[in-house]
C-alpha cells in the first residue's frame, strides 16, 4: 500500500515545540512566528508575510483586503479546491470559472481576457501541484484592466516562475502548511504574502480581529481598539515552532520529494 501522504518530520519539531511551551507564550506572534515570517520574507523576497491558521484563512483575508462586495466578479480556474471560491463567495462575489490547460492543469491564460467585464475585480490563479501559471500574461492582463491578482499558491511553496517565488508575483499570495503539503506546521496552517505595501497595515488589523493590537504590542499605540472588520486569522506559536523546524530544512525536504518523484516517474 502506498500512502496518499506522509508528512515530513525533520526531528527537531518536538524540541522547538517544548521551547515554545517553556517561553510562556503559546498564542500568536511569539518568537517562532517571527522566525517563520522573517525567513519567508527573506527567502521569497516578500515585503510582508503573516502566518495564518490555513490557506483558506489567507484567501478570506485577501478577499477582505480587496474590499470584495456583492456584485463583484472574480475569475479563477474551475479545477481548484472549494476554499478558493468560498473565500470570495463569502464576501458576495460572483465566481467566473475558467477552463484549464491539459498540459499544466492550470487556468488557460488565453481565455481570461474574454471573461473580463466591468464587474471584474480580481483574477485568482491557482498553481496546481506547484506548477506555475503563466503569470507574465496574467499580470499583464491585470495591469491592462486595473485588476488585482491573488495567487492561490497553496501547493507552490518553494516553486518559482522565471526565478520569482510563487505567491510573490501577484498583489497577494496564499500558502498552505496543511499536513498534505511539502511543509507542515503539524496539521493545519498557512500564510499570507502581502506584495502590495499599501495592504500591509490593514492586513495586520484584519488578522487581529479588526484591531490594531499588533501596533499596540510594538508600542506604536498606547491601547488597541477596533478599527475594521476582521477575524481571528492567527496561528499559534506552538504550530509555528513545528513549522520552523521544517523551514530550517526546506531545501532538504524539497530535494527528497524531487528524488521520490523521479523514482515514480522512471518506474511509470
Amino acid at each position: 500500500m502506498i500512502p496518499f501522504n506522509k508528512p515530513p518530520i525533520i526531528g527537531t519539531e518536538l524540541s522547538y515545540m517544548q521551547e515554545a511551551m517553556q517561553s510562556g507564550k503559546l498564542c500568536s506572534d511569539g518568537h517562532f512566528t517571527q522566525r517563520c515570517e522573517e525567513w519567508m520574507e527573506k527567502h521569497f523576497q516578500c515585503p510582508k508575510v503573516l502566518l495564518t491558521p490555513s490557506c483558506t484563512a489567507s484567501l478570506e483575508m485577501a478577499a477582505i483586503l480587496l474590499d470584495i462586495k456583492p456584485g463583484d466578479e472574480v475569475i479563477m480556474p474551475s479545477f481548484t479546491f472549494v476554499s478558493t471560491a468560498n473565500a470570495f463567495v463569502l464576501r458576495g462575489a460572483t465566481i467566473v470559472f475558467m477552463d484549464i490547460r491539459p498540459d499544466t492543469m492550470n487556468m488557460d491564460e488565453t481565455k481570461i481576457e474574454a471573461a473580463i467585464t466591468a464587474k471584474t475585480c480580481a483574477i485568482v490563479p491557482v498553481h496546481y501541484a506547484g506548477v506555475a501559471c503563466e503569470m507574465g500574461t496574467i499580470m499583464a492582463l491585470a495591469k491592462k484592466h486595473h485588476l488585482y491578482v491573488v495567487e492561490d499558491a497553496a501547493q507552490g511553496v518553494m516553486s518559482t516562475y522565471n526565478g520569482k517565488a510563487l505567491g510573490t508575483i501577484g498583489h497577494i499570495g496564499c500558502y498552505s502548511f496543511h499536513e498534505t503539503k511539502n511543509y507542515s506546521c503539524g496539521g493545519e496552517g498557512g500564510s499570507i504574502l502581502i506584495n502590495e505595501p499599501s495592504f500591509i497595515e490593514r492586513a495586520e488589523i484584519v488578522r487581529e480581529k479588526g484591531t490594531d493590537r499588533s501596533q499596540f504590542f510594538r508600542g506604536q499605540v498606547d491601547k488597541y481598539t477596533w478599527r475594521d472588520i476582521g477575524s481571528n486569522y492567527l496561528m499559534s506559536d506552538l504550530q509555528a515552532a513545528y513549522l520552523w523546524a521544517q523551514l530550517e530544512q526546506a531545501n532538504k525536504i524539497n530535494q527528497r520529494r524531487l528524488a521520490l518523484w523521479k523514482k515514480y516517474y522512471q518506474a511509470a
